[in-house]
C-alpha cells in the first residue's frame, strides 16, 4: 500500500459488528434497558456483556490515550513503520518509568 486513508475508507456496506462476530463490550446504560425491557418482546435481546473483557479494553484504551499525549506518536511524524514502532516502545517505556 503506497499510503495510508486520509480521510478514512468508504463503509457503506458492510454487516452490523453483531453479524460479523465482533462482541459486545460496552455495558449497556439503565436508561436503554428501560426502553428495551418496556418494549417487551419487540424490544429485542439483550447485548452480552463480559466484565473482564471491558476492563481489558478500558486499560488498552487509557494506554493509547497515554501513548497520545506525545506529539510524535499521535501524528505519526516518524517517516517509516521501523522508526514509528520505536518511537511507540521508547515513549512506552518513559511512560512505564514514570509509573514505577
Amino acid at each position: 500500500m503506497a499510503g495510508r486513508w486520509r480521510c478514512g475508507p468508504l463503509r457503506l456496506h458492510q454487516p452490523a459488528p453483531r453479524k460479523r462476530g465482533i462482541a459486545h463490550t460496552i455495558p449497556e446504560k439503565t436508561d436503554q434497558r428501560r426502553h428495551r425491557l418496556r418494549r417487551g418482546c419487540h424490544g429485542g435481546r439483550p447485548p452480552g456483556f463480559d466484565r473482564e473483557m471491558y476492563r481489558r479494553r478500558n486499560l488498552i484504551e487509557r494506554c493509547f490515550n497515554r501513548l497520545k499525549g506525545f506529539r510524535g506518536i499521535a501524528t505519526r511524524y516518524e517517516k517509516t513503520a521501523t522508526s514509528y514502532e520505536a518511537a511507540a516502545i521508547l515513549t512506552s517505556f518513559l511512560l512505564w518509568a514514570r509509573s514505577v
